[in-house]
């Protein structure tokens, strides 16, 4: 009987030592280690072209939890020097938990906006740890004060907007053209089409301020906040493609005429092509008008083989861009005997996008999530349901399982901005395509909870939902 009773005293403490949380765990047995905070830097001049690279570590010991076997949470404090901590930054990183970093940019953000400091100068602070043990009787500890100095930066800013009579925008700034963030920060691209007039730049599209106009060269951007200070867009005389570098960092512009795609029309045809081999009715690319050097189709692909003349002649003899390799093409020039074409496997909603300037070419079939307060996973669209693609034909998807009473929409990838396309509700059988950033937001309603058939087709633009 005792060692029944002894087995079984064994078998309820491995219980309770696996029913543990991993962080409880490692709070057990933290003896009498005293709490120390350190830095990675004392003095930091804080420079945007580093805004993402990590600029400070914070790092601190456990503390003590005084033989209670509690966990121990921690909380971050930076306050200005002198000031008893008396309105300070606060940071609670969690248990288990020893370090904190900060980006130069969320450095920057948070001194600049607690403290209101002025870029360029420095200002002193503390920091200190305060770890609270989960247990009764037990002050919280305190580390010791760690000072630490910086000196922050202005934030240039995160977009920027073409506009001018050189540009199809004209002088309304409501329809100034988003330009595009490089991976270098304070820097932006643009290529398209300007014709004659001038041009400058915005950072916020329907704002005139603030603005970015031409310097004493052709390639200097002067920042330009009110009217009173002068004006000055830079002009285009010669109409043509031009390649547009910003960088508002170094206050520096670089504009690059540029000659231009050989083509202006791209067709696609073929087997696989939704109207077929039927060249006079070839289906027509949609060009760029941001990179006149792409084109794409969006829409239903079968089984079978395509290539892309660049006219709809019914003679065959024209150019055609053609197969080198599954990512790679050539121009085939008309009457030469070659005829290489891409194969498509299965029918699906593809879209397939050109670049006449690399050669290039990328072949994608659609992807369908389904999100909302009546799925398993709600309205985390990072972890969407990815709905089940029909063997055969790739336009049809379903959803087979638990759904609650709410609602529900089809997302085409996972992105968390929410900016990308997406099925929406016409009606209760009908769906229609969402182009991201468009207000509209209709969504299927589900009144009860149960197991649900979900049938969602993408070329008939129908839907099909049964309860089980």
């Amino acid at each position: 009987m005792k060692r029944l009773t002894y087995i079984a005293c064994c078998l309820m403490a491995m219980a309770f030592a696996t029913g543990c949380k991993e962080d409880e765990l490692a709070d057990l047995n933290k003896g009498d280690t005293p709490l120390a905070l350190t830095l990675s830097e004392q003095t930091l001049i804080l420079n945007e072209t580093n805004r993402d690279k990590t600029i400070l570590s914070m790092n601190w010991t456990s503390g003590s939890n005084y033989g209670t076997n509690a966990a121990i949470t921690y909380e971050l404090q930076i306050a200005q020097a002198g000031t008893g901590f008396t309105d300070p930054l606060t940071y609670f990183p969690g248990k288990t938990v020893y370090n904190y970093t900060f980006t130069t940019k969320a450095l920057n953000n948070a001194i600049r906006g607690h403290f209101n400091t002025q870029a360029g100068t420095g200002i002193t602070l503390e920091a200190r740890v305060i770890a609270t043990v989960a247990a009764d009787n037990v002050d919280p500890q305190v580390s010791p004060v760690v000072s630490f100095s910086v000196t922050t930066y202005e934030p240039v800013s995160e977009t920027l907007f073409l506009y001018g009579t050189a540009t199809s925008a004209g002088w309304d700034n409501s329809q100034a053209i988003a330009m595009t963030p490089a991976e270098v920060p304070g820097t932006f691209t643009w290529q398209g089409q300007l014709s004659s007039g001038g041009f400058k730049f915005l950072t916020v599209a329907g704002q005139d301020f603030p603005s970015y106009v031409k310097g004493n060269s052709q390639n200097s951007i002067v920042l330009r906040t009110s009217a009173s200070q002068t004006d000055n867009p830079w002009t285009i005389s010669d109409p043509g493609i031009y390649e547009i570098e910003v960088n508002l960092l170094a206050l520096s512009v670089l504009i690059t005429k540029m000659e231009g795609p050989a083509y202006s029309q791209i067709f696609m045809v073929g087997s696989a092509a939704p109207n077929g081999w039927d060249i006079s009715n070839a289906t027509e690319l949609v060009q760029n008008p941001d990179n006149l050097y792409e084109f794409t189709y969006t829409g239903v692909m079968n089984p079978g083989e395509f290539k892309f003349p660049v006219n709809r002649n019914s003679d065959w003899q024209q150019d055609m861009y053609m197969k080198l390799d599954e990512t790679h093409m050539y121009l085939h020039h008309g009457g030469d005997p070659d005829d290489s074409k891409w194969e498509i496997a299965k029918k699906g909603y593809y879209t397939i996008t050109l670049n006449l300037q690399d050669l290039t070419i990328s072949i994608n079939r659609l992807k369908l999530y389904m999100v909302g307060s009546a799925t398993p996973i709600g309205w985390d669209i990072s972890n969407s349901i990815e709905m089940e693609e029909d063997a055969t034909d790739g336009c049809i998807f379903k959803y087979s399982g638990p759904m609650i009473a709410g609602e529900f929409k089809f997302p085409v990838n996972r992105n968390s901005d929410w900016g990308q396309d997406m099925y929406m509700r016409l009606d209760d059988t009908h769906m229609y395509l969402h182009h991201g950033g468009d207000p509209d937001d209709n969504k299927w309603t589900l009144t009860e909870d149960g197991n649900y058939a979900i049938t969602a087709n993408v070329e008939a633009l129908t839907i099909n939902i049964q309860k089980l």
